[in-house]
């Protein structure tokens, strides 16, 4: 008999084949549940399979489905091969999401939607689809992750700032509808973590490193077990009696502020466009 704190659960996980993703699958594996990590790109999730079997050992069951967390008929067949692997679907993590860094002026309509669209739908279909599959199996937990920007503006990203605070919102209004069902809902907020797709870019730059490093009390950013530790408490039976919450996992950034990342902008769009926004000038599409 397996003694494990999650065997006999099934999970899914979007956005799995990421750095966060592939450490919570990792974390959930290891203490027995079988587990779905679905994304868009294959080489990407056979290698985040490859590292959680080194992490939880070769027994853990891991699958791979290809397909986008935005589209719903995709995320129903990730969750009904997720159901498949046990009797009991428990477990649904949306790790989806993503914001664009410019000044609010430069946004056009269509992208307030992309970013609304890719925080707070995948998160919204992930639960939709979670739902009949828990309650037909006496409850479960749902897993959102956020941000820190849900708490402190970051300049800049002002359109992160409001997906991430919708997406806790989504979070408390689904925690008090659905714990009659027994299942729980809650967010964990991270802050700068370390990955793959992070290291060549924000962690590359050593004075924009400095500046997150100056507003970060515990000194120094994360790594993807930092966010899969919270995770995991949330998903499993530690936290059966906490629903409706976000756990910020951040070094303490939200005690001070966001560092002012004034030049990455410039660099990206030119002084001309940053200095338009600035002054309040809305430029020709």
């Amino acid at each position: 008999m397996d003694d494990k704190p999650l065997a006999g659960q099934a999970a899914l996980i979007t956005g799995g084949g990421g750095g966060i993703g592939r450490a919570s699958a990792s974390w959930l594996t290891r203490d027995g549940a079988a587990v779905v990590i679905m994304g868009r790109t294959e080489a990407t999730l056979l290698d985040a399979k490859r590292a959680i079997h080194s992490f939880a050992g070769d027994d853990a069951t891991v699958e791979v489905v290809v397909g986008d967390a935005l589209d719903e008929s995709q995320v129903r067949h990730a969750f009904q091969r997720a159901a498949a692997l046990t009797d009991r679907l428990a477990i649904a993590v949306s790790v989806v999401g993503g914001g664009t860094m410019k000044p609010l002026l430069m946004f056009e309509p269509q992208d307030v939607m992309d970013d609304l669209e890719r925080n707070i739908l995948s998160a919204f279909l992930l639960i939709r689809n979670a739902t009949p599959l828990m309650a037909d199996g006496g409850g479960g937990s749902i897993v959102c992750i956020s941000s820190d920007a849900a708490t402190i503006p970051w300049p800049f990203l002002t359109l992160y700032n409001t997906a991430k605070a919708a997406v806790e919102g989504l979070v408390r209004g689904a925690a008090l509808e659905l714990a009659p069902l027994g299942i729980r809902v809650n967010a964990v907020r991270p802050g700068l973590v370390k990955t793959e797709a992070t290291k060549d870019g924000l962690f590359a730059n050593e004075p924009v490193m400095r500046r997150f490093l100056a507003e970060k009390p515990l000194g120094r950013t994360g790594v993807p077990d930092d966010i899969a530790a919270g995770v995991r408490y949330l998903a499993g039976p530690e936290a059966a009696w906490v629903t409706g919450q976000s756990i910020g996992i951040e070094g303490g950034n939200e005690l001070t502020k966001a560092p002012y990342l004034e030049e990455l902008v410039r660099k990206r769009f030119g002084d001309a466009a940053i200095d338009a926004a600035l002054a309040g000038r809305i430029a020709a599409p």
